[in-house]
């Protein structure tokens, strides 16, 4: 099966971004031991209100936020831009009120009363690959736009390809763990923004930042682009050396 995607045009700023793909950012918080949920994989608050407003201003300023399954069947996030002087400013420039709102969904998982299909108006992408379960891909197929690319898993690197062809210049990923690692262990991210929170977590099966299989040769390296305190934690900005 293959539906392509439609084209998603930008009329706003956004950032240099490469000619075959978009700019990828990652956005995430993270307690001070490096933990993003609890060893139930539950979504738990790290930081407070003045890190929510910059998230809902890189959500406004993105073409298409992105997450993983993990994340999707652990959290249902809605990906909307919360702020409603931020979506009138969309809508005055023509596009849609909440960035497109993409799913890394290898087999098809995405339940079809998830937050995303009935929480704020915009197009929606679920990516499957070649060998998710047809029956599930049509049903969601009802609901967003379907991308197959990759055979057991969704190809990150084709998947971009097409994004970008689609008019998405500027992509934020909010996670969850695996998702960062096939995004970074493929050279595919040009930044990440990490909220260090005054918390620790801790459990050695909680996920990271990046979990995945790792490096076994050479470490990804990173540049600091700024740090800064923010509320009781710390927002820390890298550019990633690909």
């Amino acid at each position: 099966m293959r539906i392509a995607i439609s084209a998603f045009k930008y009329k706003g700023k956004s950032m240099p971004c490469h000619k075959s793909r978009p700019f990828v950012f990652i956005n995430a918080a993270m307690s001070a031991d490096g933990k993003i949920a609890t060893i139930e994989r539950k979504q738990t608050r790290i930081s407070g209100k003045t890190d929510f407003d910059r998230v809902d201003e890189l959500r406004a300023t993105s073409d298409a936020v992105m997450v993983g399954i993990g994340t999707m069947l652990s959290d249902n996030p809605g990906l909307t831009v919360k702020s409603q002087e931020r979506r009138e400013k969309r809508r005055a420039k023509g596009m849609d009120e909440n960035p497109v709102r993409i799913v890394i969904d290898s087999k098809a998982r995405t339940p079809v009363d998830a937050d995303i299909f009935r929480k704020g108006a915009g197009k929606k992408i679920i990516a499957v690959s070649e060998t998710a379960p047809k029956e599930r891909a049509e049903k969601l197929s009802k609901f967003a736009e379907i991308i197959v690319t990759g055979r057991e898993s969704v190809d990150l690197e084709k998947l971009l390809l097409e994004l970008k062809a689609g008019g998405i210049n500027r992509l934020m990923v909010e996670g969850g763990a695996a998702l960062n690692w096939g995004l970074i262990s493929n050279g595919l991210v040009d930044e990440i923004y990490t909220f260090i929170g005054n918390v620790i977590i801790g459990g050695e099966s909680a996920p990271t930042l990046v979990d995945g299989v790792g490096r076994t040769g050479e470490a990804c390296r990173l540049s600091l682009i700024s740090c800064e305190r923010m509320e009781d934690g710390v927002l820390i900005r890298w550019e990633v050396s690909n």
